[in-house]
């Protein structure tokens, strides 16, 4: 009998230790602590700061620089001192590259949908720049833009095209850890809630064109230490700015199009007028003429 029980007890224990662990529903939900990107803390507003530049599509208009360029980020960057606003799109196999069109006619020496191609394949055009020319340059992986601006630490507002996931958007920004480096672009709030969600660490370009919109931003779940409030691509009033300011947030305004014309026509101290209004980023064409006249380069 004594041999009986000392069976029981021996299977007994090996039915504990094959039994399947149970994980509490706190386990299941609980999500890793991620650390707040420095540009939370960066980027907040402060009285008197100086403007900052935000080249568009990574640099338009330059001659033997094609828009959304490695080399051209590179070359802009040499110059003056800037964040850069890119596009990033995707191929056939999945492979997240840099590209504002859907088509890569205007931009390359090939033709049809990005997402018709795989990367291999687009390894075989060369990028154009705005005036047609063709120059050695290849379409960018989006990996290699971030390593470059992680290792010069420049700043990266991501425009995440229609084709691209945000998920697959923040999983690559995390696996090249540039976290501190980038700036998420939203263009309305279920898109920014969604960032939010995903990412609670990193900064977000939201829309607050107006009140109504801005005050739907300050309903949201999302704090204001990660919001940068985009005002669109025309002025607005002053009382928006200073109420953006009061909750202390930065500004962006696209004169990206007509109002860049504008300077460029009637007088680059523009650029001046608008920061004294309110304007803290300047998403532009013209980023050394902006620069320029906001006095940020001799």
């Amino acid at each position: 009998m004594r041999y009986l029980y000392v069976i029981v007890a021996v299977l007994g224990l090996l039915a504990c230790k094959n039994e399947p662990k149970t994980i509490s529903d706190t386990q299941i939900t609980q999500t890793p602590e991620v650390k707040p990107s420095v540009l939370l803390q960066t980027f907040k507003y402060k009285e008197g700061q100086d403007p900052i530049i935000s080249v568009h599509r990574g640099g338009k208009g330059l001659k033997n620089y094609p828009e959304n360029s490695l080399e051209t980020l590179k070359y802009v960057s040499d110059s003056i001192s800037a964040i850069f606003e890119i596009d990033v799109a995707k191929t056939k196999d999945d492979v997240l590259v840099l590209l504002h069109d859907s088509s890569i006619d205007r931009t390359t020496t090939g033709t049809g949908s990005l997402i018709n191609q795989t990367y291999n394949e687009v390894l075989a055009y060369h990028l154009k720049d705005d005036y047609g020319k063709v120059t050695p340059y290849k379409i960018p992986l989006f990996s290699e833009v971030l390593k470059w601006a992680k290792a010069n630490n420049v700043v990266l507002t991501v425009d995440i095209k229609k084709s691209v996931g945000i998920k697959s958007v923040i999983a690559a920004i995390r696996a090249e850890q540039a976290e501190d480096v980038c700036v998420i672009i939203t263009y309305d709030m279920q898109q920014a809630l969604a960032a939010y969600k995903l990412a609670p660490d990193l900064l977000l370009s939201v829309s607050a064109r107006n009140m109504k919109e801005f005050n739907r931003i300050l309903n949201s779940s999302i704090p204001s230490q990660n919001l940068l409030a985009f005002t669109g691509t025309r002025l607005s009033s002053d009382d928006l700015f200073k109420a953006i300011h009061k909750e202390g947030i930065k500004t962006i305004l696209g004169t990206l199009g007509n109002l860049d014309k504008q300077a460029e026509a009637r007088g680059d101290s523009l650029y001046k007028v608008w920061h004294k209004k309110g304007v803290d980023v300047f998403a532009t064409d013209r980023p050394f003429a902006a620069a320029k006249a906001l006095q940020l380069i001799e």
